[in-house]
């Protein structure tokens, strides 16, 4: 009989080990703590690792050759997005957030750790700022985290089950988010027109048992909504609230969601001083207005400036402590744990060194340059814009006409060196581009773009009977968007 395998790294696979720890809770196997996981989910087999390495220098080895199959968006040319962003992260963000009192910091109190919570007790003021709101939270995990819990807090306020998902959503974040609020919430999904909500649509299924109205703005394919105030007043004339997914990035220039009749503004600080690295660094914010009301719903710590005992000094603490977890703890509307408190300090240190001004000048580059990006793609034979919005860093092209897969177009261009964009169907790419995209780097995703197409068009030209002459075998390009002004 072959002994059981004990992994030289875990000593919990011991047999022994095993049965002490599934004896402590009352467990019978490994099985009972997945019962939750749907079996289409489960693996259902080993996982496929290779035999443990027993010398260290051969893990090291093996590590380093996995580590160095990944290649970075600053090895090649990149226009994907899709939640992730490359946007430049100023030397000096990293520099204070590797500061040994914030990298190594948990979760201090008052009397030990008063920098950490004066920094970020400055982030909350720099964003509600930006967003024209009056309370921000400490970062949760992500943006997704961040909605699921700002359409939580609708439901809880009003005691309705209805949400009414008025935007094209990330599929992700919409997973993440279904996941979180099933047991509170049913979401129910509005067409959208032409890349924005339907506004005609959407207040056709208003009712008073609609606990919130969900727009994203920038929306999936980096739409932004023109009528949130439409939505908005809607919303509100059957007192439900309004929830807006967000990317803070553009709000030196776009105007903020609370002043368009927004409650609760939620989303993530990627953008803002954080690194794309392989799947990004993250943090969720929440933002909402001074009223108590939706303030006591917000899970996440807040931090307040108090006076001291000592005449003209002030300190950082917890506002309203009493209503999170780390109070209540098994009675708290909504469990919060470590969070991402460090990436609300970087993206603190980002909006200070950027100021008004700065935010400016970025939100204005993101919209120029997004607009070229669309007229030089749509400019090829065959390219098609996927909607005629107003878009902020992120677009959709229909390859359709050109004779063109959205995955076929990955792989050519991948091989050029070029990460082209996202597929959101088979014939559907998703292009980003940031302040660090050039135009060159337009110009060259535009010709290489082209010239597949040229490629296909030709290839198919010669495998068919049609004759190139014939008046009916026209190519149609797509149309140029009207100039539109933020």
């Amino acid at each position: 009989m072959t002994d059981p395998f004990v992994h030289p790294y875990i000593p919990n696979t011991a047999p022994k080990s095993k049965a002490a720890m599934l004896a402590a809770v009352g467990a019978a196997s490994v099985d009972e703590f997945y019962a939750d996981v749907p079996a289409e989910l489960r693996l259902d087999r080993p996982l496929d690792l290779p035999t443990p390495f027993t010398a260290e220098q051969d893990l090291v080895r093996h590590v380093e050759g996995l580590l160095a199959k990944n290649v970075s968006t600053r090895q090649r040319l990149s226009f994907l997005g899709a939640g992730t962003y490359h946007h430049y992260v100023p030397a000096v963000v990293d520099e204070v957030i590797n500061r040994s009192e914030f990298l190594t910091a948990y979760a201090g109190e008052p009397y030990e750790d008063h920098g950490r919570f004066q920094a970020l007790f400055q982030y909350q003021s720099l964003m509600a700022e930006l967003l024209a709101m009056d309370v921000v939270n400490v970062p949760t995990y992500d943006g997704f985290q961040a909605t699921a819990t700002a359409l939580s807090m609708a439901g809880r306020m009003s005691g309705r089950r209805r949400v009414l998902v008025a935007s094209d959503v990330l599929p992700d974040k919409l997973s993440k988010v279904r996941d979180f609020v099933r047991v509170l919430l049913d979401l129910e999904f509005v067409d959208t027109v032409d890349g924005v909500a339907d506004v005609t649509g959407l207040a056709s299924r208003l009712a008073e048992d609609v606990a919130a109205v969900w727009v994203e703005t920038p929306s999936r394919t980096g739409a932004l909504e023109a009528r949130l105030q439409e939505i908005a007043d809607a919303a509100h004339d059957v007192g439900a609230v309004l929830v807006v997914g967000t990317d803070p990035i553009g709000y030196g220039v776009l105007t903020p969601p609370a002043e368009q009749g927004a409650d609760i503004v939620c989303g993530d600080i990627q953008s803002l001083g954080l690194h794309q690295w392989f799947g990004g660094a993250h943090g969720g914010f929440i933002a909402v207005h001074d009223d108590p009301r939706f303030i006591m719903e917000m899970p996440s710590r807040l931090f307040g400036l108090a006076t001291t005992d000592v005449p003209g000094e002030y300190g950082f603490g917890d506002v309203a402590y009493d209503r999170t977890s780390f109070a209540q703890r098994e009675e708290g509307k909504e469990w919060v744990g470590t969070a991402a408190a460090l990436w609300g300090i970087a993206a603190g240190v980002y909006l200070a060194l950027m100021g008004p001004q700065g935010m400016r000048d970025l939100g204005e580059v993101l919209l120029a340059r997004t607009r070229y990006a669309q007229r030089a793609l749509a400019e090829i034979p065959g390219v098609a814009l996927g909607d005629r919005a107003v878009h902020l860093r992120e677009f959709t092209i229909d390859l359709s006409g050109a004779g063109l897969g959205a995955a076929d177009v990955v792989d050519a261009l991948r091989a050029e060196g070029i990460e082209p964009g996202v597929p959101v169907d088979q014939h559907q790419l998703l292009v980003c581009v940031t302040e660090m995209t050039s135009q060159r780097d337009i110009d060259r995703l535009s010709a290489e773009l082209a010239a597949l197409a040229a490629r296909t068009g030709n290839a198919a030209a010669g495998a068919s009977d049609t004759d190139p002459t014939d008046p009916g075998a026209t190519t149609v390009s797509a149309p140029i968007l009207e100039e539109q002004s933020a």
